[in-house]
């Protein structure tokens, strides 16, 4: 099993989500959602959820991302791009930063 794909301390890794929370939070606070409503959009049975990612306890499914640009009014390449920041950030810089 591949477990730290990122070679990052759990500090670190546990700081980027956060960060990546109070993304998803600014994403949500802009298109005007409460927590209960953007679960209700994305599928989640429970608002909670919303909660846990916002406060970096978590991750989005990859398999989700589509629904949660549309119900965030977030392009798909963009909604996709930010979370590679804070959930696969060797990726992003290879990708994304210039040499």
């Amino acid at each position: 099993m591949y477990g730290n794909p990122q070679r990052r301390s759990a500090t670190e890794v546990q700081d980027l989500r956060r960060e990546g929370g109070r993304w998803l939070k600014e994403q949500r606070e802009a298109a005007g959602l409460s927590q209960r409503q953007l679960a209700a959009k994305v599928g989640a049975d429970y608002y909670t959820f919303i909660s846990q990612l916002e406060t970096g306890r978590g991750r989005i499914p990859p398999d989700r991302y589509r629904d949660w640009a549309r119900a965030l009014e977030v392009p798909e390449r963009t909604f996709v791009r930010e979370l590679m920041r804070f959930y696969d950030p060797i990726t992003y810089e290879i990708l994304f930063n210039e040499e």
